[in-house]
């Protein structure tokens, strides 16, 4: 499979997209570094080319900057794990931006309350940020938690979104 990878600029700084042939996100990140990008990935999951190219994602993720937090809600993504992390990160994709989850709560929606360390790993393994968002979970506190592309850009996405964090 062939994937293309684009960087943008964002007011978040440089977020770099990386989609397969059928334009579904598979990574995606604050960076320029495209092997950080590819990191995201387990070794099977990853293209056996990339190349630089447009994404029909981008215009998606510049729409969520541009104040239409929806805009990322409807883009493809394409991702492989556990039966648990599937449905978790597909829960990920039905919160609503502002209402975030605690990670309590997430572990809830998924049908284990008790589970709380691994809906915190569903989230730690989340590849597509932004277009699956697991920035909308936060500690039971209501503080950050965790962030794979730093507490910053975390709070950051909330405030756009609405939320004020602990």
């Amino acid at each position: 499979m062939t994937a293309l990878i684009q960087t943008l600029d964002t007011p978040d700084g440089p977020f770099t997209i990386l989609v397969d042939d059928r334009q579904r996100v598979l990574s995606s990140g604050w960076t320029t570094d495209h092997q950080e990008i590819l990191d995201r990935l387990s070794a099977a999951a990853r293209p056996a080319e990339v190349r630089e190219g447009e994404t029909d994602a981008a215009a998606a993720a510049l729409a969520y900057y541009a104040g239409d937090l929806a805009a990322i809600d409807a883009v493809a993504v394409k991702q492989t794990g556990t039966a648990l992390q599937l449905a978790g990160w597909a829960a990920l994709r039905r919160i609503t931006a502002g209402a975030p989850l605690t990670y309590t709560g997430f572990a809830a929606v998924l049908d284990n309350p008790s589970a709380v360390r691994a809906a915190a790993s569903i989230c730690a393994r989340n590849a597509p940020a932004l277009f699956v968002p697991c920035h909308r979970v936060l500690r039971s506190d209501g503080s950050l938690g965790g962030f794979a592309w730093g507490l910053d850009v975390k709070e950051r996405l909330l405030a756009r979104e609405g939320v004020s964090p602990a």
